[in-house]
């Protein structure tokens, strides 16, 4: 039964990943085929960075997600130290609200976002659809996943510490710097990750909030696409690829020593 199991676990990493090495192989291809291999080349990687639409868009994307993952986080770290004051009843209901974005469709998401852009737009003169209305669109996705990321780090610290620091005369706003982020901060570097991932990854609500303006790395792949699809994509790709498999791995390493620091912290108060 156990290698059953096993033999199923790799045939769906197989299924999974097949393509992503399929496409990572024939970005190095000489040959413009995507079913012929005609040799080794790095030139398409050469033609993506001269490239200056797809420069551009890459800049504006490592941009608005950086701002948004920096954001969303101060936003999130805040609401996560006020939902640990809420009482019990309050803290499920809102916790409740904040995972709705998550489960929520994109296309959802992204439509409504765009429709009250519109309706500000038309009656303020404001949030015109471009860069602004990007970057608040992506905050708005991400600040859900850094209060996820935080929750846990905020139930696992000490709630008298705080205290303690503030009996032994250390002002509130000290204490808290000293006290409560520190104890927090493996949450806070993992929900700023995954933001950061989440926005530069982001394509749906991108593509109904950008305009003509500020079009993100995504949708300028998405708009080459509708012609014949060039190698350069797969270079593109390739790279994306690798940023966010950095990323995830640097997380899911801090997360295995976060739990591995916990456990020896129970084994010596054992």
């Amino acid at each position: 039964m156990k290698t059953l199991s096993k033999i199923y676990n790799i045939l769906i990493f197989l299924f999974l990943y097949a393509p992503i090495v399929v496409m990572i192989i024939f970005s190095f291809n000489d040959s413009k085929s995507r079913t012929v291999w005609k040799g080794f080349t790095t030139k398409w990687y050469a033609e993506l960075f001269g490239d200056q639409a797809i420069l551009d868009a890459l800049l504006l994307s490592f941009i608005i997600a950086i701002l948004a993952a920096i954001i969303s986080t101060v936003i999130g770290a805040a609401a996560a130290i006020g939902l640990k004051s809420m009482n019990v009843k309050l803290r499920n209901f809102m916790m409740s609200l904040n995972n709705i974005p998550m489960v929520n469709p994109e296309i959802v998401t992204g439509v409504s976002l765009m429709l009250l852009f519109v309706v500000v737009y038309r009656t303020t003169g404001l949030l015109q659809p471009g860069f602004g209305t990007v970057l608040l669109s992506h905050i708005t996705f991400c600040v859900p996943y850094v209060i996820l990321s935080i929750m846990p780090k905020l139930r696992q610290m000490n709630p008298y510490i705080y205290e303690a620091a503030q009996d032994l005369g250390c002002p509130p706003a000290r204490a808290f710097m000293k006290v409560v982020v520190p104890e927090i901060m493996p949450g806070i570097i993992t929900g700023m990750m995954m933001a950061f991932t989440l926005s530069l990854d982001d394509f749906i609500i991108s593509y109904f909030t950008s305009g003509s303006s500020a079009q993100t790395l995504p949708v300028v792949i998405y708009s080459m696409t509708r012609k014949r699809v060039s190698p350069k994509i797969n270079a593109l790709s390739t790279i994306l690829f690798l940023i966010v498999l950095f990323l995830l791995v640097i997380i899911n390493f801090r997360q295995i020593r976060d739990s591995a620091k916990e456990r020896e912290k129970e084994q010596v108060k054992g």
